[in-house]
């Protein structure tokens, strides 16, 4: 259904949702604390013309749901909006 939002924890289904949407995982900037992870998680979405976020430093999908299921996340999404178009919203909450 248009505009319904689902939630995973499954990795592959997370990974092709993000790369079919051109995503890529990654970290904000300056969030990295020594021994408590990686830093805050994002999705940099390039195909939107003005290339990658400089906000944002690019990590790999390991260390990405590394920090993911650590931090016991879960991936809240749209697969297309209420319009039926391909949608990019998503949301990391707590799987609590």
């Amino acid at each position: 259904m248009a505009g319904e939002s689902k939630t995973t924890t499954n990795h592959e289904e997370i990974k092709k949702w993000v790369e079919q949407r051109g995503g890529r995982p990654a970290i904000v900037r300056g969030t990295e604390k020594t021994g408590e992870g990686i830093g805050l998680l994002r999705i940099d979405f390039q195909g939107d013309g003005e290339g990658p976020d400089p906000s944002l430093r690019p990590i790999s999908w390991e260390e990405f749901f590394q920090t993911f299921d650590g931090k016991n996340l879960a991936f809240l999404y749209q697969d297309q909006t209420a319009e039926g178009k391909e949608s990019r919203f998503f949301k990391l909450v707590s799987r609590t």
